[in-house]
């Protein structure tokens, strides 16, 4: 055992003691390789999502409505607006937070080697597959898979995956063997998948698979109320993460946090106080010249003109 044995039996043992033993060490197998793939973070990162504008409050109603069930869920929404953010509230608030939570990322895995990701494959399948090896669906068997970028999948392989989530059935590559699991999936995308469907990219039955519930993350511009309430969070988030003490923004730094049209939401905002927190002078405010913003996307917000009646 101190040699790395995982268990043993003493003599005379029976074939069911071996089989109990066996068991137990698949499943501590899997625990560990599912861990690999856990998506719960060990860092100062907020669970909550953050705001108060009305299109946030839309927001937060729809995870809770829908977490608590097991619907396959769509979130779509602009790059950085925090659809990531939206897929973990709906799996830490669900009836399977204490199962696996699987995240792939379709966007940085080839498609040669995104069947095999996703449903594993047998030894000898092909070069290189030097061991028999489980795929994320089957990691993520009993809890909840995140499709990051769902629209990234190629045509090949779409036929596969609404099998998956019609029959909860697959085999892995160079295998015959029918794996069933029950697994919720929640998928996310940059794109409008309905005009990806028209444009012959993506397949019909499946967007209509996967859009049971669709829910839109809204773009930071369209929630401009709570622009200095998440600067202020990032700003508190990333000075204790950096060990800096009682740290804060001048006026002129909040108008141009302000006056910026921020294109890229959510992720820029977060990125571009991180960089203010490390830049900034120990004991002065942050100033507008450490945000690092392009002036070329700055620029005054305008308020609607009232119409007289």
């Amino acid at each position: 055992m101190q040699m790395g044995a995982f268990d043993y039996v003493v003599k005379p043992f029976s074939f069911d003691q071996i089989e109990v033993v066996v068991d137990k060490v698949a499943s501590f197998d899997k625990m560990r390789r599912v861990t690999k793939y856990y998506v719960e973070e060990s860092d100062t990162r907020s669970s909550d999502i953050v705001g108060e504008s009305e299109p946030i409050q839309k927001l937060k109603t729809l995870v809770d409505k829908v977490a608590k069930t097991e619907a396959t869920v769509l979130i779509t929404g602009e790059n950085g607006t925090g659809k990531e953010l939206v897929a973990r509230e709906l799996y830490r608030n669900s009836m399977l937070a204490k199962q696996p939570y699987i995240r792939v990322n379709c966007a940085a895995i080839s498609e040669t080697l995104m069947e095999s990701e996703f449903f594993g494959h047998e030894k000898g399948a092909f070069t290189g597959a030097t061991e028999r090896r489980e795929g994320r669906f089957e990691l993520a068997d009993g809890g909840t898979i995140l499709l990051d970028e769902i629209s990234e999948i190629a045509p090949s392989l779409q036929a596969k995956l609404l099998r998956v989530l019609q029959e909860k059935e697959f085999e892995r590559v160079g295998g015959n063997k029918t794996i069933q699991v029950k697994v919720r999936v929640l998928a996310t995308t940059n794109r409008n998948l309905l005009k990806e469907v028209e444009e012959g990219n993506f397949r019909e039955d499946l967007y209509y698979r996967l859009n049971v519930f669709p829910i839109a993350v809204p773009p930071l511009r369209v929630r401009e109320s709570d622009i200095l309430l998440l600067a202020n969070t990032f700003l508190e988030r990333h000075a204790k993460r950096h060990g800096i003490d009682k740290i804060a923004f001048s006026k002129n730094c909040e108008k141009a946090i302000l006056s910026h049209d921020w294109p890229g939401n959510v992720r820029e905002l977060e990125n571009a106080l991180e960089r203010a927190v490390i830049l900034a002078d120990a004991g002065k405010k942050i100033e507008a010249d450490l945000l690092g913003i392009n002036s070329v996307t700055t620029k005054p917000r305008t308020k609607a003109k009232k119409t007289k009646s």
